[in-house]
């Protein structure tokens, strides 16, 4: 449907008709978008994309990992390739976790230490991953369901081929130790040989990113080719023949050699478990009941379209658009549902793992599900609650069954805000805020860094956290907002005494504001205090430091703007809109000089604390310079490229970032609101569920129109730089003509939304 189509429609059409019918003609076909995505973006540089094979927040990632074996996503562009393992994460950082269940193809004469190899004509698809072994004339072809890895390999040479398991195979940096952070390490391992065509086992790590405690990966394979051989080892020592390894905290592996005519292919089943091998086979028996590898490809393609097409894009930028899908793809690869899949505890509420973590997505990659995967968002949430109930609080941060560090503040508090905020059903709210006043009120003890709120005594009893703990100014400030999140909670159930206590703490930002630092030409920046009140002389507005510094990845520039609760008297304290906007340009325009992804000077928006920063402009009265300043940030970072992020894309984080904004709208998590910014397609049709579509149109945009000239909300004008979810949840159509020059659009109003308090 064109967009002139759509204008004559809307004259004789209202807005639920309209939606109705948009929502039929887009149902007419089921549009194939995958072919728009590209698991490599990312999978290069900083990104650490998972570059494999796997569903949306799929148990099972099956896919290559790659000599030397040091990052989280197995994945790296050179260097050899070592097998292909089940459990991986995607677009983080830090110490590796997982890589768990390696197979590994080869040809000819056996060799159980030193079996990578080249690689060459890789190809990643949503669901599908494949690639050419020269070393041993091998191609291998892989394809999922939720927790079941589907292996096919094609022996092209004369010699036997050959399948090694290897439960001794992890991802590692070998010994990282910076920080306290602890790699990972074996823990023990098991194999059995049951017959031919089958074989299990398991491996059990421990450390990694969060420092957690041991995990277990089982495993049941089944083969559609009986071995002509087989056999086992441990540490090292091959045992010909033998049909098992016991674990006795050594490595252990098996392998099968196929006598297959050059040509022939072999078929293999994996299936993955957190529970036993028992529940791994069962994994295989539920998924696939079948030995039809195109038929499981096909249904892993299928269920992606599912959900692409929840946002259908028109433009006829063919670069744009796969560079939203592969984004919107990524935004669905973590965290992972493991429900039935939980070894701690038996639960009728769902199970996820890998919030990796919730400071990263809270922002922009939990807000775009609870737009367009409620289900999936109401699932998370409800793991969060039910975690809470069995381990008290609700995690930041897990992994492997197991909650690690916290980065800033107790960010999950953010999202049950930002779910009853936007009216999600299927939450039990009275528990969503006791768990969010346990994080408030109930200090964490022994490991501030795992649970809760570490420095909370200072927080709650002089108000704000001292430079007595770590992170002092990053928690307040984040703690700020959640304080706001649980008012807006406790305010909407009608716990008034509640509402009204955090409401006032979340004004203990202003209480590290120190009004007498200057900058660049700005004045007033948030600034290390200790514990009687004096300011600290040494720190310096550019300073950044990790888990242990003042601030959690960001420097005094960045965090100094993140107060989303109160931004009237964030730009009263910064001196007035003109002062704040010439803070802003400052704070945009100036290049960072050091290269580590948050030792920056000004902006980077590899840094989550920035992730709002550039809708700031429309706070004060100027949201062309929202519109300028985004355009620029996509233009200069991402792309089709393998490198075409800014940087860890943190679980989706980055990418749900380019989404929102590239549609022309960005959340304020946690509120009921969204900021307008850049919108860049022709038409942008966003499936709400229940048959209900957000349907944002842009009049005139092209290369050179690309500022708001004036905007409508349901054919009303809308004189404003934001909307809230209240107005679209029922359907709503979003339209804007765009110009070739900054308008007038929005300038004259008020650019702050009147919040509940």
């Amino acid at each position: 449907m064109t967009i002139l189509s759509i204008h004559r429609l809307r004259i004789f059409l209202s807005i639920p008709i309209l939606t109705f019918f948009l929502s039929a003609d887009s149902q007419q076909k089921e549009r194939d978008l995958t072919k728009y995505v590209d698991p490599f973006i990312g999978a290069v540089g900083e990104g650490h994309t998972f570059a494999g094979a796997t569903l949306p927040y799929g148990m099972v990632k099956l896919g290559p990992d790659c000599i030397p074996m040091n990052t989280n996503s197995g994945y790296n562009s050179t260097g050899l390739m070592k097998g292909f393992s089940h459990v991986h994460v995607s677009g983080t950082g830090g110490p590796p976790k997982y890589g768990n269940v390696l197979v590994a193809a080869t040809s000819g004469a056996l060799d159980i230490k030193n079996y990578a190899s080249n690689r060459a004509n890789e190809k990643s698809s949503p669901g599908y991953f494949s690639v050419d072994l020269p070393k041993y004339k091998i191609t291998g072809e892989f394809t999922i369901t939720h927790s079941v890895g589907f292996h096919r390999y094609t022996n092209n040479s004369k010699a036997p081929l050959n399948l090694i398991f290897d439960m001794g195979s992890f991802l590692s940096w070998g010994g990282y130790k910076e920080l306290g952070e602890l790699d990972q390490e074996l823990v023990g391992s098991e194999i059995k040989i049951v017959s031919p065509t089958e074989i299990e086992g398991y491996t059990k790590v421990r450390g990694g990113w969060n420092v957690g405690e041991a995990y277990t990966v089982f495993f049941y394979a089944v083969l559609d080719t009986p071995a002509s051989e087989y056999g086992t080892w441990k540490s090292g020592e091959l045992h010909k023949s033998s049909k098992e390894e016991v674990d006795n905290g050594s490595p252990t592996g098996a392998y099968f050699t196929f006598n297959n005519k050059t040509g022939e292919q072999v078929e293999m089943k994996v299936g993955i478990s957190f529970i036993s091998t028992g529940k791994a086979k069962q994994n295989i028996q539920t998924e696939i009941n079948h030995l039809d590898f195109n038929k499981v490809k096909n249904e892993a393609q299928d269920e992606w379209n599912k959900k692409l097409n929840t946002i259908i894009v028109k433009t006829e930028n063919q670069e744009q658009k796969k560079i939203f899908y592969s984004a919107l793809y990524r935004t669905m690869l973590m965290p992972v549902n493991r429900t039935g899949e939980n070894p701690k505890w038996t639960s009728s509420f769902p199970y996820y793992d890998d919030f990796f973590c919730i400071w990263d997505t809270y922002r922009a990659t939990h807000p775009l599900l609870t737009l367009i995967q409620k289900d999936q968002q109401v699932a998370m949430i409800n793991s969060l609650l039910d975690i809470y109930k069995h381990e008290g609080y609700m995690p930041d941060a897990r992994s492997g069954n197991y909650t690690g560090r916290t980065q800033g503040g107790s960010n999950s508090d953010v999202l049950i805000a930002d779910a009853f905020m936007k009216g999600l059903t299927g939450i039990d709210y009275t528990v969503g805020l006791e768990a969010m006043l346990t994080n408030a009120e109930v200090p964490p003890g022994g490991d501030e860094r795992k649970w809760g709120r570490g420095g909370l005594w200072d927080y709650n009893n002089i108000g704000y956290v001292s430079t007595d703990f770590e992170r002092g100014g990053s928690r307040t400030m984040e703690y700020s907002y959640n304080d706001y999140c649980i008012a807006l909670v406790a305010n909407g159930l009608g716990k008034d005494s509640i509402a009204r206590k955090y409401f006032k703490r979340s004004s203990n930002w202003k209480n590290i504001w120190n009004k007498e630092i200057k900058s660049d030409g700005s004045s007033g920046f948030i600034w290390p205090k200790k514990k009687d009140g004096s300011w600290d002389s040494k720190w310096n507005e550019h300073q950044s430091e990790g888990l242990r510094g003042w601030l959690n990845e960001g420097n005094s520039w960045e965090y100094s703007l993140y107060v989303p609760q109160n931004m009237k008297d964030l730009i009263k304290k910064a001196g007035g809109d003109a002062a704040f906007i010439k803070r802003l340009d400052t704070f945009f325009t100036k290049n960072s000089k050091t290269f580590h992804p948050w030792l920056n000077d000004y902006y980077n928006v590899n840094n989550e604390p920035c992730f709002l920063s550039p809708a700031l402009y429309n706070y004060a009265g100027q949201p062309y310079k929202t519109n300028q300043v985004v355009r620029k940030i996509i233009a200069e970072n991402y792309s089709v490229k393998p490198e075409g992020l800014p940087g860890n894309d943190d679980a989706g984080s980055m990418s749900a970032w380019y989404v929102f904004h590239s549609m022309g709208f960005f959340p304020v998590a946690g509120q009921d609101l969204y900021m307008i910014t850049a919108p860049m397609f022709d038409l942008v049709t966003v499936d709400l569920g229940s048959n209900k579509k957000l349907i944002i149109i842009c009049n005139g945009l092209n290369t050179k129109n690309v500022y708001i000239k004036s905007a409508k909300l349901n054919g009303k004008k809308l004189d404003r730089s934001w909307f809230t979810h209240t107005e679209i949840k029922n359907g709503a159509v979003l339209e804007f003509e765009m110009s070739i020059q900054p308008s007038e659009w929005a300038t004259k109003s008020s650019g702050t939304p009147t919040l509940p308090y």
